[in-house]
């Protein structure tokens, strides 16, 4: 065996320890399961309600545009921290979108690859050794991880029905609050699919100038919203603008997960930052995919057909569940929908955390969801399941619901 790294990974990464861990992964437990479970039951569907990316392709007018401007040869050479076509196309949907106006194109506006990479570098521009990342939870670890690379500290922030999943900011220590740096948002929220208010981003625009901390909301699924719920901007609250940034991504709202498009808008200074390190770190994507990016911004009726969809999917699952005894409630935003995990089933099986139940929901019926237990026993259900009609769409849910019934649980 070579042994030539053992001592020389990162203590970032674990050191000597790198590689030695027994512990398993969420997603890869949930992906295990369901090879167990396909190979115990070959004749059964299995009904994936976990899938966390959208289940249509892209748009026909954004893939005929890549593939016009994929051959142009301007298109070859390295984007850098992006082009101006995009930048401006990027602030004509925020307006339209989001209401936001005002905004410099070329200042305040960058591309990423993704919003994943964005939200990673982020902290390299603002913590220091020693700061402190407020962050939700559950939600989505990359900022929570680069502090922590960087020697950083994190605080969490618990997601609880009680509070309408929002944070309560009044329960920070003072001597958290004074080694803060950051605040990390997602909403509309993933997973428990919240929309914030206008109330509570002017109330964490307060926060953020009375301690000193900057606010990174990341709108990945912000133009997913339902029933009457508008789309709502963190920067189009007063004062915004003056202490954060908002990361968003084309991969939600125009089925684009694959091509790693989405964009970072805000303070300029701070927006000058992330410039700063994305062109030390990457040489933009590719220009036909920004151009293909800018062709999906200037048609946001590709996103209405894509939420009337999930919205019309939420109304079926929603009666489902409840028939089968979970307390579910349409969510506002995101394709996600996130219900307390049943205490167990009428033949005395127990379920003490949300991870044995998504487990044995897998293994007994085939149906695939994401566990939470951050925050409280909760399980996530996604609208973007495989369904290619309205039909086969209802099939898919009374599918799901007639299995669960069978299992006779209790809450």
């Amino acid at each position: 065996m070579n042994i030539f790294f053992d001592d020389k990974i990162a203590e970032r990464l674990g050191g000597s320890s790198f590689g030695k861990s027994t512990a398993i992964y969420k997603f890869e437990l949930i992906k295990r399961a369901k090879a167990e479970a396909k190979k115990a039951h070959p004749g059964v569907n299995l009904i994936d309600m976990g899938v966390g990316e959208p289940d249509w392709p892209a748009d026909d007018l954004v893939v005929k545009t890549l593939s016009v401007e994929a051959g142009k040869p301007e298109n070859r050479w390295y984007a850098d921290n992006g082009i101006p076509e995009f930048q401006e196309a990027a602030a004509g949907y925020l307006e339209k979108t989001y209401g936001l106006s005002g905004i410099v194109p070329s200042e305040q506006i960058i591309h990423g690859i993704g919003s994943k990479p964005a939200l990673a570098m982020l902290p390299i521009c603002f913590i220091n050794p020693g700061d402190i990342l407020l962050t939700t939870v559950p939600g989505y670890p990359v900022t929570a991880t680069y502090t922590k690379y960087l020697g950083g500290e994190v605080f969490s922030l618990p997601l609880t029905e009680s509070n309408s999943f929002l944070p309560d900011l009044s329960s920070i220590p003072s001597t958290v609050l004074k080694k803060a740096r950051m605040l990390y948002l997602n909403y509309p929220n993933n997973p428990t699919g919240a929309t914030a208010t206008t109330e509570f981003f002017e109330d964490v625009v307060d926060f953020a100038l009375k301690n000193n901390i900057i606010v990174v909301n990341d709108a990945a699924y912000g133009a997913l919203t339902y029933d009457g719920q508008k789309p709502l901007s963190f920067l189009s609250v007063k004062g915004a603008m003056d202490v954060g940034l908002e990361v968003h991504s084309l991969s939600k709202a125009f089925n684009m997960t694959g091509w790693r498009i989405g964009f970072i808008c805000g303070n300029s200074k701070a927006v000058k930052a992330y410039g700063t390190v994305k062109d030390n770190t990457d040489s933009g994507q590719f220009r036909a995919i920004q151009k293909a990016a800018v062709a999906a911004l200037e048609h946001p009726e590709i996103t209405e057909k894509t939420v009337a969809k999930y919205s019309r999917r939420f109304d079926l699952l929603i009666e489902a569940l409840k028939d089968t005894g979970f307390d579910a409630i349409k969510p506002k935003g995101t394709f996600f929908c996130y219900v307390k995990a049943p205490a167990g089933t009428e033949n005395g099986r127990v379920f003490n955390t949300a991870s044995e139940f998504s487990e044995f929901l897998i293994r007994e019926s085939l149906i695939s969801t994401v566990p939470w237990d951050d925050a409280g026993k909760y399980i996530r259900f996604s609208v973007t399941f495989e369904a290619d009609s309205e039909k086969v769409e209802k099939n898919v849910i009374d599918e799901m619901k007639q299995r669960m019934k069978a299992l006779k649980l209790i809450f």
